[in-house]
């Protein structure tokens, strides 16, 4: 409810009714409540019992621009519904609470203004860091705009930290925190290569997506390590999403193309895929292999449960938090740009059979 004012009138209480009521200056309750200067215990409880029978808050603009209250970080991602997305909030949440900031959480859905009216909000603030998290369109309007917003961070005393995004230019004043998109991608199909496979349908995303072209390079690669050009009938297009792999493995299907494996790009394309060969009649890994990557909680419940690429998504969020909140101490030339890269590994679970090959005779 709304308190009346220390003068009788109503609506909400000023710190100038809290200092009336404590019997203290408006400036002493500025430092009880900003806890940057030392006050008596007396003085502090008197004050503190002002805030709670006037049921003060403080107007968190005048907060920011004073530098006190509790500092907060920025976290903006695509899709907080996805899932390697929600462990790594998670992580960046646990990280921030552990380390005293409050984490403001933003989905954008893929929209950029969205983004950018986000992170204004953030910079006057001043919060700590925003950290923007995912792959993008890596595009010289991209460089240009987020170079800016990392310039405008800057200067206000925050950083911006791209977490699985591309890197600016170096000098940047930026944190990168990203795993080994690529070298997982690559471990993963060399696995499925070594089974005997060599018609491996590859499920990707979309081709100017930055996580999409590097589990893609890594695709690729592994095949050519081992001499092996492959078709290029077997790459589709879509998205990362349980929809995109169901509708693209039925396509596959009903245009006849012919593989023994799947290589999902994550690990939800590959459920989806896994329920198309469930309808059209074929067992994994009896007749078909299937792989994913990120290695969520569910894909060692599906069945067969799912050989994937394991991704430190929760780590992931630590690390940005600790990196961004780090670089503050710093506030250096050296601490202008950094980038530091987790590793994958591969889970080999039961979705991979070996290629048993007939012979005449």
């Amino acid at each position: 409810m709304t308190r009346k004012s220390a003068d009788g009138g109503g609506g909400r209480s000023t710190i100038r009714d809290v200092a009336a009521r404590a019997g203290v200056s408006a400036a002493t309750v500025s430092r009880v409540l900003g806890g940057v200067y030392p006050v008596s215990a007396t003085t502090r409880t008197r004050v503190l019992r002002a805030v709670r029978d006037l049921d003060y808050v403080a107007d968190a603009r005048a907060k920011a621009i004073a530098g006190v209250g509790t500092p907060t970080l920025g976290f903006v991602l695509d899709d907080i519904t996805g899932p390697s997305f929600a462990l790594m909030a998670h992580g960046v949440e646990r990280e921030a609470t552990r380390l005293g900031h409050l984490c403001l959480v933003c989905s954008t859905d893929g929209d950029a203004e969205h983004e950018l009216a986000f992170i204004e909000t953030m910079r006057a603030q001043r919060a700590a860091a925003v950290i923007l998290v995912g792959g993008s369109a890596d595009t010289p309007e991209y460089r240009a705009r987020t170079g800016r917003v990392a310039d405008a961070l800057a200067a206000a005393g925050s950083r911006l930290v791209l977490c699985g995004r591309p890197p600016l230019d170096p000098g940047a004043p930026v944190s990168v925190v990203e795993y080994d998109n690529e070298g997982g991608a690559y471990a993963l199909c060399a696995h499925v290569l070594s089974r005997g496979h060599r018609r491996i349908l590859y499920l990707g995303g979309k081709p100017e997506h930055t996580t999409a072209q590097g589990r893609e390079r890594g695709y690729l690669a592994a095949h050519r390590a081992r001499g092996v050009e492959p078709d290029p009938v077997l790459r589709l297009a879509g998205d990362f999403t349980r929809d995109s792999g169901y509708r693209s493995m039925r396509r596959a299907l009903e245009v006849g193309l012919e593989f023994t494996a799947v290589m999902a790009a994550t690990d939800m394309v590959a459920a989806g895929a896994l329920t198309a060969l469930h309808e059209a009649g074929l067992a994994v890994p009896g007749d078909i292999s299937l792989v994913g990557y990120d290695d969520i909680p569910f894909a060692r419940d599906l069945h067969p449960a799912l050989t994937t690429v394991h991704v430190p998504y929760e780590e992931l969020g630590r690390l940005a938090v600790r990196t961004a909140l780090e670089w503050g101490r710093k506030r250096g030339p050296e601490a202008s740009d950094e980038h530091l890269l987790l590793g994958t590994h591969v889970v080999v679970r039961d979705s991979v059979g070996a290629l048993v090959t007939s012979s005449a005779g």
